[in-house]
């Protein structure tokens, strides 16, 4: 995830919206229970950063297998290993400078 965006997610005034969904009573009553003790106002809070957790995780996952595509396409077509080399590295050093 890239710092601009990581920037964005982690603002306290970004829009919200309202969903429905349904869970087994007992896992929300875990939740209730567990909240507090982890530092959260309440279970709702705690639901939100159980699915963010995991969104980024799947996020940071997905983009992976993407980079690992791009690589072996660009290993097909012949560019040599050392220029792709050089070209994640450049992006890599792009991710961790301050913006």
């Amino acid at each position: 995830m890239s710092i601009e965006t990581l920037r964005k997610r982690l603002k306290r005034d970004r829009p919200m919206t309202t969903i429905t969904i349904r869970m087994p009573e007992d896992v929300v009553e875990d939740l209730k229970r567990i909240a507090p003790l982890l530092g959260f106002s309440g279970y709702q809070p705690l639901v939100r950063a159980y699915v963010g957790q995991g969104l980024r995780l799947d996020l940071e996952r997905l983009a992976d297998d993407r980079v690992a595509l791009l690589v072996a396409s660009l290993q097909r077509q012949g560019v040599s290993p050392a220029a792709i080399e050089a070209a994640l590295a450049e992006v890599a050093d792009r991710d961790r400078s301050p913006t």
